[in-house]
């Protein structure tokens, strides 16, 4: 299977939902379905039915940290440098609009586009790496073709 790149803070963030679902979120869906079982008939008691629905969403959840945590490849990209690569903060400005922004490349389980974190999978950061500051770029995106030129590569 592929290495899952991800920064520190992306692998800590991982770890820290994990151990809270096996030790808090775990333990207390538990005792919700025993004391769901004490109401008696079983068939139609709604209570039993919702936590076994969330026991099945959290040990899914589980497997799902415990399969990226196994593959994680963790980056430092304070150690990197040069043209734009994983784990680079990219300021960008929109050639149409004169609009900037800046994102960061990470991988897919830490990519938040609210946050400026921009899944490395993703049309813009397919685009943007592999380029220095000052090229233009061209992305093809669901609302059409945007250009954008690289203004400034921070890896921190």
């Amino acid at each position: 299977m592929d290495k899952i790149p991800l920064t520190r803070a992306g692998f800590d963030k991982l770890d820290a939902e994990l151990k809270h679902l096996k030790s808090v979120e775990r333990p207390a869906i538990i005792r919700a379905i025993s004391e769901a079982r004490e109401h008696g008939d079983l068939s139609e008691n709604a209570e039993y039915h919702s936590a076994k629905e969330k026991q099945s969403f959290i040990e899914g959840r589980v497997k799902e940290l415990e399969g990226a945590i196994s593959l994680a490849d963790v980056i430092d990209p304070a150690k990197l440098s040069g043209a734009v690569k994983f784990g680079a903060h990219v300021t960008l400005v929109d050639e149409d609009t004169d609009e900037e922004k800046t994102y960061q490349i990470v991988g897919e389980y830490e990519a938040d586009i609210e946050n400026g974190k921009l899944n490395i999978k993703s049309p813009i950061a397919r685009a943007l790496i592999g380029k220095d500051e000052g090229d233009s770029v061209e992305v093809r995106t669901p609302g059409g073709q945007k250009s954008y030129e690289i203004l400034e590569i921070v890896y921190k």
